[in-house]
């Protein structure tokens, strides 16, 4: 897996054992879609980073700043490595954390929140709710893109943000609310 676009183009990223990182693909369509709507880059947050692939290609794009978050130890470490790889350290902080603590760590609010869930998680939607009820949200700035299985409808809402949009791309959809 390689970065896609940007100052780190090519590099290479690599994910915890197990992991299910974003296809390159996937992230391309992803960050074309938040071009089209003019999404603010500036502060972002990758919620399950797993290897850091989306907080890093926003990085690599131009993004000020990005807090990676994930409970799993070995992933970040692992997001740690790719940080360092690419030579984005120095923008991007890594939070060892279950994303439902997030809202109570960090402090907002973020221009863009990435979360690419495990597909099938039960409590993936209920921690993403309360980030997007949470000071960690804008409404009317924050965009929050959900990354989850194409055959999973994805909620009309999650917390006061509205799905505006869904992309699919094989057995991946990008969901983005606003």
């Amino acid at each position: 897996m390689r970065v896609t676009a940007g100052r780190a183009k090519g590099r290479e990223l690599r994910g915890p054992p197990g992991a299910r990182p974003s296809s390159g693909r996937v992230r391309a369509a992803l960050f074309s879609a938040l071009a089209a709507l003019g999404a603010d880059l500036s502060r972002v947050l990758d919620l399950y980073a797993g290897s850091g692939a989306l907080g890093i290609e926003a990085l690599s794009r131009g993004a000020g700043s990005c807090d990676f978050v994930d409970e799993s130890p070995a992933a970040c470490r692992q997001v740690r490595r790719n940080l360092e790889s690419t030579g984005l350290s120095a923008q991007g902080r890594v939070h060892c954390l279950p994303v439902e603590k997030a809202p109570e760590r960090l402090r907002g609010p973020y221009t863009l929140v990435l979360a690419d869930p495990p597909y099938g998680d039960p409590s993936a939607l209920g921690a993403l709710e309360r980030v997007a009820a949470s000071p960690l949200v804008e409404p009317g700035r924050t965009v929050l893109v959900l990354e989850h299985s194409s055959r999973a409808a994805p909620p009309e809402r999650l917390g006061p943000l509205e799905l505006t949009k869904t992309l699919r791309h094989g057995d991946s959809a990008l969901s983005f609310y606003r």
